[in-house]
């Protein structure tokens, strides 16, 4: 049996259940790994110190980072304080005094990975990752590892309990999006603000570590265009619904000869495919690889036991491998493929828009996507008012441009007889 001694960077509802574990089932793991992880020093802040936990833990809890620090068998640094900063700075600091990094940081890992495995390589450590993207769902290390030998051509996921939990509903029980992000706050699944999450800011960060990790090629959370859902209403899920489609935020990543597309939105994808199955608070990928064709990867993406358990395992796996040392080589990316700019992107669309219902009013629509290289696939028109003498018209396009589509629904908006550009929505075949 061989001890790993753990330094503990935090004791939030995740950083506890990882005390937990390790407390509670240290010697368990011990005879099923030969590994035995021991809990040496957590470090925490003022305020922290009247969680029951804290005081359960008694003299292995300090405020002071000098003392935290200075703590003698500390083999292995947890981090997992979130944020950006001082994240950031302790897990340079750990990898510097010679410690091997676990984190479920995505904002760090997305923002800094790269240059953070560059340093533990360079020092022949190990930073492991694997709670960072999808809970306890298993992603980095496929990645890592067991889908090496593929060329990776895309990535799909839904990679946000909250944001799925909420067009679930949305869609379920026909209400608004606004009601349903208040209950889905007094429930916990949202945030008092929740804006990383209805604006796909949080799956960025997870989509840049993926999409890095699949393509061999830093891609930078800046560099993925991101789209949040507060403008789905209603009207768009039933319109979904009738068109044989299911509307999720979908992550995407791309890899092209002419490079790589990264893109958060709102997306039509179709009502009979395994993604419009996946509801509530979890999670799925779909990776497309040319060996082993679609892997897909289902469950909680977040809460404190299944992020734990990948936390944990990142834990006994520096453990396994430091007991063989081998070289740890630094990140190895290809140069010269980037991010393609969206607007170039060509992808299919869904458009929503209220006219007044009179005769030319469908050709003029279609003479303006037209003269933008827009095809029409199909297009319907709904729910006229006799009184306003306005109709819902709904089309579907063939592929084109975003650049052109931006373009054309600008001049819609400008055309006599167009009240409103209601919604439009990229699809996903």
């Amino acid at each position: 049996m061989r001890e790993i001694g753990i330094g503990l960077l935090g004791l939030g509802t995740i950083a506890g259940q990882v005390a937990l574990v390790i407390q509670e089932r240290g010697a368990t793991l011990a005879g099923q790994t030969g590994i035995m992880p021991v809990l040496r020093r957590v470090k925490v802040l003022p305020v922290d110190l009247e969680r029951p936990q804290a005081q359960a833990l008694g003299d292995l809890v300090t405020t002071d980072d000098n003392e935290f620090w200075a703590t003698p068998g500390v083999d292995i640094i947890i981090e997992l304080i979130g944020g950006e900063h001082p994240a950031l700075e302790y897990q340079e600091r750990a990898l510097r005094a010679g410690k091997h990094v676990v984190t479920a940081n995505k904002e760090v890992i997305a923002k800094h990975g790269v240059d953070l495995l560059t340093l533990a390589g360079e020092r022949g450590l190990h930073l492991r990752y694997e709670a960072a993207v999808g809970g306890g769902m298993p992603l980095i290390a496929p990645l890592e590892r067991d889908l090496v030998a593929n060329r990776i051509n895309g990535i799909y996921a839904i990679i946000n309990g909250t944001t799925n939990y909420i067009l679930s509903r949305m869609s379920q029980d026909e209400v608004g999006f606004a009601e349903v992000l208040s209950q889905a706050q007094k429930l916990g699944y949202a945030e008092a603000n929740p804006k990383n999450d209805i604006e796909g800011i949080d799956a960025a960060y997870k989509l840049a570590i993926m999409a890095t990790l699949a393509f061999r090629s830093e891609v930078r959370p800046e560099q993925i265009f991101c789209e949040g859902i507060a403008r789905l209403t209603a009207q768009d899920f039933r319109y979904a619904r009738e068109l044989g489609y299911a509307i999720k935020l979908l992550a995407i990543a791309k890899q092209s000869e002419a490079g790589i597309e990264a893109r958060v939105h709102p997306v039509f994808v179709p009502g009979d495919g395994f993604l419009a199955q996946v509801n509530g608070v979890f999670n799925a990928v779909q990776i497309d690889g040319d060996l082993t064709g679609q892997v897909t990867v289902s469950g909680k993406g977040a809460g404190s036991l299944p992020t734990s358990s990948a936390v944990v395992a990142d834990v006994l796996a520096i453990g396994r491998d430091m007991a063989v040392p081998t070289k740890i080589p630094a990140f190895i990316g290809k140069a010269g493929c980037g991010v393609i700019p969206m607007s170039e992107v060509i992808t299919r669309y869904y458009i929503r828009l209220s006219a007044a219902d009179q005769p030319g009013i469908l050709a003029q629509i279609a003479h303006t996507l037209g003269a933008h290289n827009i095809s029409i696939a199909s297009a319907i028109q709904k729910q006229a008012d006799t009184r306003s003498q306005v109709a819902e018209i709904v089309i579907m396009t063939h592929p084109a441009c975003e650049q052109e589509m931006q373009r054309a629904l600008s001049e819609l908006q400008g055309l006599p007889g167009v009240r409103e550009i209601g919604n439009f929505v990229r699809i996903e075949d």
